[in-house]
């Protein structure tokens, strides 16, 4: 037994020996502490606060972040090699998640910070403002929310700052020109507001100004013309106004200046080329800016992309491109270059033969006049885009074109080129976008566009071409879209081409004479979206096979020969959106499946013979949605109206009418019911006894006046030709005797009750104003009515007097062209007048009518140009102001090159409502104005076709009504 001595002795040395180890555990744990910070705690806590807050670290940066490493050591952090403290912290691009502490303000000695192209959120620490040794603050690419901390003027040795690419709001502090030292200031894409502050003028050492797209507002400081060492300046899209300052076009150092998508005003320097020589980047695309494109622009030598497009540029383009051997990119378009006295505004193009590196050539919508030289082929092999489309470039597509085998897309729609496309065409293998639709190309479609395998979209439409559709388009098996439509093609649909799976967007082969059954390979277009075959020729049954297209959300067939039932097969589209098969011979019941689809919004059987009861769910819910005009044994459904024919068939198609009956209709022929004259004939309204019509216009013709018997004649023929709902509708003729023995003739049409668009126009009695979206559909109607005149009547029709007394306007303010007195059937021996015959209304009449010229269609655009110039502006080309030179025509064609809007009818503008449609009402003002004076020229051949013409009308009526 031990001592209580030894007990007592046992028991201290036990507590000593326990006291050591306590002492060793002690000491080990701070020798690991300090092996992390080496006394420079205020780092390590710093650091450790800012790894806290990070919330999510998919690469694992910050695993060595812990205590087995000193701080120096762990990754992104740098420090200075005699005190140890952290001098960078780089943590870019490392997908973080998290906010940014606070406490990173302590670290005293650091010099850069880069936390950019992360997730970080909340606000941006306003104890950043302590870093005063710090030269370069990296926070872009986050999700920074708040404002820029106006203590960030602390960071007195700052040189760069980017805080670009977040959601930061308010204005840019006025306390930044405090930061004498800053470089680079990188704050777009923002929503920073308050305008470019003025004293930012003071940071002279400014080199990059990055502010795109933030709504700013305001105009630019004068005061940045401070920065003379400015290399780059960047503020497109802040919603800027005014003009820019002459003080920037001093800063001889820029090589970026990049103002576009703005309200900027004004013309530039005639010298910008010698102010700016360093200049590699040009960019004032979108802005409202007026005058010539600087010549100089072409000493800018190492310029390398020029966009100016989206301005009001006007004048001649002089700037000569081959000095300019770095250019890659130039895009000018959506301005007026055009020279006013020469035709000859494509000769630029012989300066672009140095310009090797040349990517993109955009110019399309400049209003250019001329040919495409010979010279085409000088440019770059690099050539990707060749933009020129929407000009007024006329004579053929040279050949050369086949030279520019870079060639990615080229865009020549809505010009004026005559002739064969050239089957050079087919050496552009690159091709991936070809669109030469809208211009008078005529011939073959080449077989050589059946190389370009690579091809998406082939747009030929509105030309006219003719011949078969070459198979050899069975070939370009990339092809999603292609538009046929508004030709003169013939013969069947090729099985190749409909053996493209790659065809998935669009087929339109519509307003042809393509003729035979839809081929039954149609089946293998599974994933097509539109296909359209009308006004064409097609026969036979409409094949059960296009049941198997059941991706269609358009199908129109309109317009054929088709006979028939509605397949059931077609219950397979469920997804269509769109129907459209009238003015075919289709019978049978209308299957109900047509009242189950959810997704169909429009829907007309019109003018077949359909018979049986009309459905009531679905889209027939809609008496706007569908319609059944033209079927005789159709009945029950919504309304009466969409079911009745709105003619009777060609073997009851006049009324049998006496010279009596006409007389009690009129009252007598009175005053009271006289409601017009012209020189052959007076005009009265009156009732008829008729089960199908009340009220009718007469038109009794002046027999004694000279070429009144010959006019009726003409327009008996002309009515026995034609049959449109945009035609005035003939009722019967009448050619008897008076109760007085005389001759007497007459013609009976349907009375329209909003009268004459001459009425709505000049008639101070007329309460009635047309609205912008009713005159453009109205000159719509009419251009409609004339391609149907001209183009697809049997007997092709020239009118001969069209003004706007003779379009008349239904209920629904649909137009309707009538009175064909003057009217000529082209081929027929009424075309045959006498020298001394004078034809058409002063003003109206083409000027190659005066001296003798036979009657021709191009006569009746020239006619139709003025009628639409007359409904836009307000004033009839007999005006008391068109003297001493002055027309209507040369007073459009003066408006295109200033202000159009100044000169339309105030009563057309009311559909501009807000000012953000402003723009969009203007571009469809000059678009219109534009056609007007394009089919009103003096020389027939360069008018416009009328196929051109409804086409552009209804993407400008599309245009409006989206507004």
């Amino acid at each position: 037994m031990k001592s209580p001595q030894a007990i007592i002795h046992l028991s201290f040395s036990s507590s000593i020996s326990f006291l050591f180890y306590g002492l060793a555990i002690i000491c080990l744990t701070s020798a690991t502490i300090s092996a992390s910070y080496s006394g420079n705690e205020t780092d390590y806590l710093a650091l450790l606060s800012f790894k806290s807050m990070i919330t999510h670290d998919p690469y694992q940066v910050l695993t060595s972040w812990n205590h087995s490493f000193h701080f120096c050591d762990w990754s992104g952090i740098s420090c200075g090699k005699r005190h140890k403290r952290v001098t960078a912290l780089r943590l870019g691009s490392q997908g973080l998640e998290g906010s940014l502490s606070p406490h990173v303000g302590n670290l005293s000695f650091l010099r850069e910070l880069d936390l950019g192209n992360n997730s970080f959120q909340g606000t941006i620490p306003h104890e950043l403002g302590r870093l005063s040794r710090l030269r370069r603050l990296v926070l872009h690419t986050n999700k920074y929310s708040g404002v820029i901390p106006t203590n960030l003027s602390g960071c007195s040795n700052l040189e760069e700052l980017w805080l670009a690419e977040n959601k930061l709001v308010g204005s840019i502090p006025k306390e930044t020109s405090l930061l004498s030292k800053l470089t680079s200031l990188a704050i777009y894409n923002n929503k920073l507001t308050g305008g470019i502050p003025p004293i930012l003028g003071n940071i002279t050492s400014m080199e990059r100004f990055s502010a795109a797209e933030n709504p700013f507002g305001g105009s630019i400081p004068d005061t940045l013309g401070h920065w003379k060492s400015l290399t780059v300046f960047q503020s497109g899209d802040c919603n800027l106004y005014g003009r820019i300052p002459h003080s920037i076009f001093n800063l001889s150092l820029l090589v970026n200046l990049s103002l576009a998508d703005n309200h900027l005003t004004g013309s530039l320097p005639s010298e910008i080329g010698n102010q700016l020589p360093n200049l590699e980047l040009l960019q004032l695309r979108d802005n409202e800016l007026t005058g010539v494109l600087p010549p100089s622009i072409s000493n800018c030598s190492k310029l390398g992309i020029l966009e100016m497009s989206q301005n009001n540029f006007s004048g001649k383009l002089t700037v000569d491109f081959s000095k300019l051997r770095d250019i890659n990119s130039i895009r000018l378009q959506d301005n007026n270059f055009h020279g006013r006295r020469e035709a000859d505004d494509m000769r630029f193009i012989d300066s672009l033969k140095n310009c090797t590196k040349l990517v993109d050539l955009v110019l399309d919508n400049c209003n250019l006049i001329g040919v495409l030289p010979i010279s085409i082929v000088n440019l770059s092999n690099q050539l990707s885009s060749l933009y020129l489309g929407h000009n007024q470039l006329f004579g053929s597509l040279p050949s050369s074109i086949g030279s520019l085998v870079g060639l990615t897309t080229l865009d020549l729609e809505n010009n004026r080129f005559k002739g064969r496309i050239p089957s050079t065409i087919g050496k552009l293998q690159k091709l991936q976008r070809l669109g030469l639709n809208r211009n008078q190309f005529s011939g073959h479609i080449p077989d050589a566009i059946g190389n370009l395998s690579l091809l998406n979209d082939l747009y030929l439409s509105s030309n006219k071409l003719e011949g078969h559709i070459p198979s050899s388009l069975g070939n370009c098996k990339k092809l999603n879209g292609l538009s046929l439509a508004y030709n003169r093609l013939s013969g069947n649909i090729p099985k190749q081409l409909l053996q493209l799976p790659s065809l998935t967007y669009f087929l339109d082969l519509s307003y042809n004479s393509l003729s035979g059954s839809i081929p039954p390979e149609i089946k293998d277009l599974n994933m097509l979206s539109e296909l359209d075959l009308s006004h064409n020729n097609f026969s036979g049954t409409i094949t059960s096979s296009l049941g198997n297209c059941i991706s269609l959300i358009l199908l129109n067939l309109s317009g054929n020969i088709f006979q028939g039932i509605i397949p059931s097969s077609l219950s397979s589209l469920r997804g269509l959106g769109s129907l459209d098969i009238s003015q075919n011979n289709l019978s049978g019941k209308i299957p109900q499946f047509l009242a189950k689809w959810n997704s169909l919004e429009f829907l007309n059987l019109s003018f077949n013979d359909f018979e049986g009861e009309v459905p009531v769910l679905g889209v027939f819910a809609n008496a706007s949605a569908f319609s059944v005009l033209g079927n005789n044994k159709l009945c029950g459904g919504l309304k009466k109206r969409n079911i009745q024919p709105s003619q009777s068939s060609d073997n009851e198609w006049f009324l049998k009418v006496s010279y009596k009956e006409l007389l009690k209709a009129t009252n007598g022929f009175s005053t009271a019911n006289l409601i017009g004259e012209d020189g052959f004939a007076s005009f009265y309204k009156g009732i008829l006894d008729s089960d199908d019509y009340n009220f009718v216009v007469v038109k009794v013709l002046h027999l004694q006046n000279r070429g009144a018997h010959k006019s009726f004649i003409a327009e008996c023929e002309a009515w026995r030709n034609i049959r449109h709902r945009n035609v005035l509708k003939i009722i019967t003729s009448c050619s008897s005797i008076d109760f007085q023995g005389n001759d007497f003739k007459a013609l009976v049409y349907e009375f329209l009750p909003n009268g004459s668009v001459h009425d709505l126009l000049h008639s101070s009695a007329n309460t009635l104003k047309l609205n912008l979206l009713q005159r453009i559909s109205i000159l719509r109607d009419v251009a409609t009515a004339l391609d149907y005149l001209h183009n697809c009547c049997q007997t092709k029709i020239v009118h001969g007097d069209l003004k706007p007394r003779n379009i008349l306007l239904d209920n629904d303010m649909v137009a309707h062209v009538g009175n064909f007195g003057f009217a000529r059937l082209l081929g027929t021996d009424l075309n045959k007048n006498s020298s001394t015959e004078v034809n058409g209304t002063i003003g109206y009449a083409p000027p190659e009518y005066s001296i003798g010229s036979e009657m021709t269609t191009s006569g009746d655009i020239y006619s139709f140009g003025i009628l639409l110039l007359e409904v836009m502006i307000g004033k009839k080309p007999t005006d008391n102001m068109f003297n001493d030179g002055l027309s209507l025509h040369k007073f459009a064609y003066m408006a295109l090159q200033d202000h159009v809007i100044d000169v339309i009818d105030g009563d057309a503008i009311v559909l501009q409502s807000t000012e953000a449609n402003a723009k969009k009402v203007e571009e469809c003002l000059v678009a219109t104005i534009k056609i007007g004076v394009s089919c009103s020229v003096d020389s027939p051949p360069q008018r416009m076709d009328i196929e051109i013409v409804v086409y552009e009308l209804q993407r400008i009526l599309d245009m409006l009504r989206s507004i």
